[in-house]
């Protein structure tokens, strides 16, 4: 059984007991995330679900197993003949989460 979801403005594809990273979510370590944005749901007997655009009743239901921040990206920004030079990094922050269950209608 796994299903699509959106979060974050990207979409997912997840199954349960699965770890995914998301974009940094507003929930403390060790709570439950309920994602009710469920575009498409295929069953364990090979039904599929598929949202237009929602699955109507369809959640998902994760738990947060950490707070992080990615890699450090540098940025570098240069101009010709003008002397200017700027460099500086950026680290994308992330929700780790495990996926508990997946709730079809």
């Amino acid at each position: 059984m796994y299903a699509i979801l959106e979060t974050g403005g990207k979409q997912y594809r997840v199954s349960e007991g699965e770890r995914m990273r998301v974009e940094k979510l507003d929930a403390p370590v060790g709570g439950e995330v309920e994602f009710d944005r469920v575009l498409y749901v295929e069953k364990a007997d090979g039904q599929a679900l598929v949202g237009t655009p929602l699955v109507a009743g369809a959640k998902v239901v994760a738990t947060v197993e950490r707070q992080g921040k990615g890699r450090k990206i540098l940025v570098f920004h240069y101009r010709h003949k003008v002397n200017y030079r700027k460099r500086y990094g950026h680290r994308q922050p992330f929700t780790q989460l495990v996926v508990r269950k997946i709730c079809a209608p």
